[in-house]
């Protein structure tokens, strides 16, 4: 049964018109969607990305798989991943789990960006990578 198309973002990126069902609180996206979207797979040890597994609760199995679906929405709940859903307006957004932000942020590397020179030239912070950078910044307002 096709679902309303979906628009979803998830970490950087944004998918639109995904085949999915809302419902029951959760997301429910067909096997290629669902792994194109989150890099899970569904295998018999649990949500595989790559050798790594997370293992789906027994009791709970019904909450993540559907036949041909799986629900993103608590898969993202077991990874810690925020989710917030407008499901009048099609749109479901999940964050970076609390974890893998904790880790980055006491990795003290920077996100790459870039910004522009006093020229007008663009620079990546990654072309400045093992050097120590002043970003001054300031407000109009």
């Amino acid at each position: 049964m096709a679902g309303k198309p979906i628009d979803i973002i998830y970490g950087e990126r944004t998918i639109k018109g995904v085949d999915a069902q809302a419902r029951s609180g959760g997301l429910w996206l067909e096997a290629k969607d669902f792994e194109r979207i989150s890099g899970f797979e569904f295998r018999p040890q649990g949500f595989c990305h790559g050798e790594s597994c997370v293992p789906v609760p027994p009791a709970r199995q019904d909450e993540f798989v559907s036949p041909g679906r799986y629900n993103l929405a608590a898969l993202a709940g077991l990874l810690g991943q925020p989710v917030v859903a407008d499901e009048e307006h099609g749109a479901w957004c999940f964050g970076e789990a609390a974890a893998e932000r904790n880790r980055t942020l006491r990795s003290l590397d920077a996100p790459d960006f870039t910004l522009p020179d006093l020229d007008g030239r663009m620079h990546p912070l990654s072309e400045h990578r093992g050097k120590k950078v002043l970003l001054v910044s300031w407000a109009s307002w």
